[in-house]
């Protein structure tokens, strides 16, 4: 290997490779080849059962587990059995969906590796890429791969399309005999090809300098070892399993100490403690909360959105910051003629058709974006007017010419940068053509001037021609970027592109869809390396562009955001994007993007637009919703059943309800409701209300605050009626009487947690509609809880209950219902009043 290759000449080059133009020998190529490796970049091969497995490394399923043990402690192998069952289900259904996702990348992949052409023994012959080593030569033409980082020693009119690597979305001309500084910026390095970028244009020779896993492509890869960040949604559960266990300790010993001082003995006691357990943990949580994101990722591929990673689908609903790729995401990634300025409009038409090399819309992207200009006379004038020679495009020159016979005469057609044809230049306006290029510079076109005059030779110092007109490329916005723009920044999230292209085309292109506006900063990498961590921060307060960025550069975007608790959601496609997709919360690889970004993204989408990327937010919250109130309505119900127990057991009563009550409550009755909340629809408009942070989610004051509300006034309105059934009836017919007012009670409770914030009986219609299938779960909890206490009471400790029963059950759960909605209308009202103030 040899450092610096770029800033070395070719002589010296081949010399410290033991190498020459004629190529290596067939048995020096095979040496080479056993010392360096086979030229590929190894993947990490993650086996089933690793996927499988890793679907248990939750602290949901923890929860679950502990649920398991407890079931098991006391003796009830039914439940324990049923607990498991579930675990194993639920591991099933997320390594279900990876595996589809991973199906669906795999389909994407090319089915065959690329071949190359090289110099071997003096003759050109095409080998598997695999094969190159350090020392070949490799012959580069249009279309051509490069597979291996490349020494140029020759090259004509050689364009390369680097944008996988640097974020440049315009093809870069190559020279072999340009020597950049030892260190020049990867878009800086003329004088080679690296691997990974694609030959558009021209043609060329290089050495091969590096290979595998010592190319810049595999030292972007190196930077995708790091492990990624916790969803979302994995921190906030984290957040509250602490606090829960935190009080859950204090209320065990409350009641232990208590039932030591009333002079219970030691195993009822510790009963009392397992009926606490049993009631403290929420089996369900775990179960209905991956549901709810299985359903939601099915719910996204249907609107082109492929999930990797589960919990990906609420990440989605908590980002702060959508940092997107420019070329492909929010531009159609292709040129189009945007703006003219000419005294001939004929003249330059034929000029745009001649001096172009692009054939059947394929092509340098310039040369179709002309070709398409013209029209329908593109091939006719080209037809007409042959060329009979050509000066392909070049690095230094800076403009490409050819010579045409215009009947019967030789005429020279020019393009190329205004100041490269300046000198040739005999135009009478020349200042109105400096005040035309000034305004489309502005504007972030890339202009080309256009010239035309009579052929007199190859000697271009004698080239004399009139500058016929200006021409203005752009890469278009994609249709609804711009509202999709407007609509994440109603929703509080910020916008911020990222580009490898020159600041003034960058922010061309972001004001044009709202991303960019008037007082913003648009950042270069360059002006990145110069700030720490923390001007770097306060900076990006103010930025909402950030142009000629590298890997490493986007990377720190992505790591000093973090650290400063935002969450952010990245897009891309290129070897580029890899290390910020992989460290990001929410990485979203493009469908027509690199392997490499596909294969670290958690999330692909295969319709490459920001729109899409921005429904899917409204997804992601609508998921969020649905999961907090799935939340709300298990733990409260843990709640009302602690505060229940709790209640009983201080006030020296009968334990008002069994473990297996208990179990048949949140597995099975509970566990019917809770599956219709993935279902649930929009409440309001999601997008907008800015985004909530991680922790505060799913268990804000608010939230808590309603938890506590509802299990507490379950839990007394149930205590009070079974203090009061006591003194009517038998225990055994206290205990049924007040297990189905607990059933009941979930049913009211779940009818109600559909909508958060909005009171049942504002708009009886809306509540009855959001959620059709939670009447499906009503309707069977109702079935099951008539079978559990008419078919099978023995089952449950329980007793049928007489007609009078069930009137005490419905009194005690329409007050818990009642007391939720009056808790719904004040928030309403206090709501109202303060918009009023507003």
């Amino acid at each position: 290997m040899i450092d610096k290759p770029h800033a070395t000449e070719p002589e010296e080059v081949f010399r410290a490779l033991s190498s020459s133009p004629q190529g290596l020998t067939l048995e020096e190529a095979q040496k080479r080849l056993q010392i360096y490796g086979r030229n590929v970049l190894e993947e990490e091969k993650i086996s089933k059962w690793k996927i499988f497995l890793r679907q248990f490394k939750s602290v949901l399923i923890y929860i679950l587990l502990i649920a398991a043990i407890i079931s098991i402690a006391i003796g009830k192998i039914k439940d324990f059995t049923i607990i498991v069952l579930l675990v194993i289900a639920n591991s099933f259904l997320g390594y279900w969906q990876e595996l589809k996702a991973e199906a669906s990348i795999r389909a994407l992949k090319k089915l065959t590796e690329s071949r190359v052409k090289v110099i071997r023994n003096g003759t050109l012959m095409e080998v598997p890429s695999s094969e190159l080593v350090p020392g070949d030569v490799v012959v580069l033409s249009e279309g051509d791969l490069v597979t291996a980082d490349i020494r140029l020693f020759d090259s004509s009119g050689l364009m390369i399309d680097e944008s996988t690597i640097t974020g440049e979305s315009m093809p870069v001309a190559k020279d072999h005999s340009i020597l950049p500084p030892h260190d020049a910026m990867p878009y800086e390095l003329k004088n080679m090809a690296l691997a990974g970028t694609t030959v558009v244009k021209g043609s060329g020779k290089g050495i091969v300098v590096r290979t595998g896993r010592s190319t810049y492509l595999a030292s972007i890869a190196e930077k995708v070892k790091e492990k990624p960040p916790e969803s979302p949604l994995t921190r906030a559960m984290k957040f509250f399993v602490r606090r829960y266990i935190m009080l859950l300790i204090m209320l065990l010993s409350i009641v232990g100490v208590v039932g030591y001082l009333q002079a219970r003995g030691a195993i009822e006691i510790a009963y009392f403690l397992i009926a606490q357990l049993v009631s403290a943990v929420p089996e369900g949580l775990p179960i209905v909360v991956t549901l709810v994101l299985v359903i939601g990722a099915m719910a996204l591929s249907k609107r082109k959105t492929l999930t990797r990673h589960l919990p990906a689908v609420e990440t989605l609903g908590s980002a702060t910051v959508i940092a997107s790729d420019k070329t492909g995401t929010i531009t159609e990634g292709k040129l189009i003629v945007k703006e003219i300025y000419t005294s001939d409009h004929e003249k330059l038409k034929l000029i745009a058709a001649l001096c172009n090399d692009a054939e059947n819309g394929i092509g340098d992207p310039i040369d179709v974006a002309l070709a398409r200009w013209v029209g329908d006379d593109y091939e006719k004038l080209r037809v007409s007017y042959p060329r009979i020679r050509e000066y392909p495009f070049d690095v230094k020159l800076r403009f490409m010419a050819t010579v045409n016979d215009v009947n019967g005469k030789p005429m020279l057609f020019i393009k190329g940068a205004y100041e490269a044809l300046m000198p040739m230049a005999r135009n009478d306006n020349l200042e109105e053509l400096d005040k035309a290029l000034t305004s489309m510079a502005e504007n972030g076109l890339r202009v080309l001037a256009l010239g035309m005059g009579e052929w007199n030779g190859d000697d271009m110092n004698d080239w004399k021609i009139e500058i016929i007109g200006l021409v203005g490329f752009l890469d278009p916005p994609k249709e609804g970027v711009k509202e999709a723009v407007l609509m994440a920044k109603k929703a509080g999230i910020k916008v911020i592109m990222i580009t490898g292209d020159y600041p003034l085309t960058a922010k061309a292109v972001a004001k044009e869809v709202s991303i960019w506006n008037e007082g913003d900063l648009v950042l270069t990498g360059k002006e990145i390396e110069a700030l720490s961590d923390d001007e770097l921060y306060e900076a990006l307060k103010k930025t909402t562009v950030l142009a000629r960025i590298l890997p490493e550069h986007k990377y720190r975007v992505v790591k000093v955001l973090q650290e400063k608790g935002e969450i952010v959601a990245v897009s891309g496609d290129g070897v580029n994007d890899v290390p910020a997709l992989r460290v990001a919360d929410l990485g979203i690889a493009m469908g027509s993007g690199t392997e490499a970004a596909k294969s670290v993204a958690k999330m692909i989408i295969l319709d490459n637009n920001l729109k899409v990327i921005v429904d899917a937010i409204r997804n992601g919250r609508v998921i969020a919703d649905n999961i907090r109130k799935a939340i709300y309505y298990l733990v409260s119900t843990s709640i009302g059943e602690l505060t229940l127990i709790s209640s009983a057991i201080i006030a020296g009563l009968p334990l008002p309800l069994y473990p297996t009550q208990i179990l048949w409550i949140n597995l099975v009755t509970d566990g019917v409701q809770d599956k219709t909340f993935p279902f649930a629809g929009e409440e309001g408009n999601v997008m907008e209300r800015p985004p909530k942070k991680p922790q505060k989610q799913f268990f804000d004051l608010i939230q808590i605050a309603r938890i506590m509300l509802f299990g507490l006034v379950m839990g007394f309105i149930n205590f009070a009626l079974f203090n009061y059934l006591i003194g009517l009836y038998d225990v055994e017919m206290a205990i049924s009487i007040v297990f189905t007012s607990v059933v009941v009670s979930q049913w009211f409770n779940g009818l109600q947690a559909q909508k958060e914030k909005e009171p049942f009986f504002k708009n009886i219609k809306r509540s009855l509609t959001i959620n059709p299938y939670i009447f499906m779960g009503i309707c069977a909890g109702i079935v099951l809880q008539l079978i559990a206490i008419y078919l099978v009471p023995d089952w449950f400790h329980a007793v049928p209950l007489p007609i009078e029963g069930w009137g005490y059950v419905l009194m005690a759960s329409v007050a818990g219902f009642i007391a939720v909605e009056a808790r719904k209308w004040v928030e309403h009202l206090i709501e109202k009043f303060k918009r009023k103030a507003q």
